[in-house]
């Protein structure tokens, strides 16, 4: 496994992405701002099927951190070598309309900034075996 965390201050705040390669997927924390959480779980498999889940806020909302991880997806959608997981919370008290923008300037450049680490990563690994594969379901 290799770990990389990048990171971009601007308008105030910073946010950072810490990736981790495991095999051929990604396993991403994007967070930030005043109070770092985890507000949505984004994912994209090989097949490029992907889904979301927005964690309850407050005052019976949900967590809309997952718009900035389909900007850094579409970053580094191109270089992906597997599934991959982004886990993703940005807080910033009393945010202003200028820092909501900076927001996605903000993970476009760290994409980018992914997207070219990546391209330089080695991720030939061994495929899995299934020797003992017994059909159980119908495939």
């Amino acid at each position: 496994m290799s770990t990389k965390v990048f990171e971009v201050t601007k308008a105030g705040y910073s946010i950072k992405a810490e990736v981790t390669i495991i095999g051929k997927d990604l396993l991403i924390a994007l967070t930030g701002g005043d109070t770092p959480h985890i507000g949505t779980i984004t994912w994209l498999g090989k097949d490029a099927s992907s889904d979301t889940t927005r964690f309850p806020s407050h005052h019976g909302r949900f967590h809309k951190d997952d718009v900035l991880s389909e900007v850094l997806l579409k970053q580094i959608n191109p270089v992906l070598p597997g599934t991959c997981v982004i886990t993703a919370g940005v807080h910033v008290n009393g945010i202003t309309k200028e820092q909501i923008t900076a927001s996605f300037e903000m993970t476009e450049e760290l994409g980018k900034d992914m997207a070219a680490w990546l391209a330089t990563r080695d991720f030939s690994t061994e495929e899995p075996r299934y020797e003992h594969y017994h059909k159980t379901y119908q495939d």
